[in-house]
């Protein structure tokens, strides 16, 4: 069984960071592709920010150039280095990993901008 859990989530100001982290149970974490998902109040989850099991990395256009997602595979962890945080980052984030097309989510952490 895999169990994501998110951290890192919290308040912050426009212009500012948060990094978040995502550990994984389990031993599928090094062969699995790993991303970031958020979902905004009143919208569909979208795709933030992927990582393949070999390291490419894939952006959503509206973070590219302030997100960075990398993994740890000696810790089972990604991670998202959010930076130059808008007020349209807001959200519900969520881990998700994918392995044979088959996805885990974490729980989802709270990432709220204010002005």
């Amino acid at each position: 069984q895999v169990q994501l859990v998110e951290s890192g989530g919290g308040l912050v100001q426009a212009g500012g960071s948060l990094r978040l982290s995502c550990a994984a149970s389990g031993s599928i974490f090094r062969s699995s592709n790993a991303g970031w998902y958020r979902q905004a109040p009143g919208k569909q989850r979208e795709m933030v920010a992927r990582i393949s099991s070999g390291g490419t990395t894939t952006y959503a256009d509206s973070v590219k150039g302030r997100f960075t997602i990398t993994r740890d595979n000696t810790k089972n962890t990604v991670y998202l280095q959010m930076n130059n945080l808008k007020l349209e980052d807001t959200g519900v984030y969520y881990c998700n990993l994918n392995r044979f097309s088959i996805n885990y989510w974490g729980q989802g952490t709270q990432v709220t901008v204010s002005s």
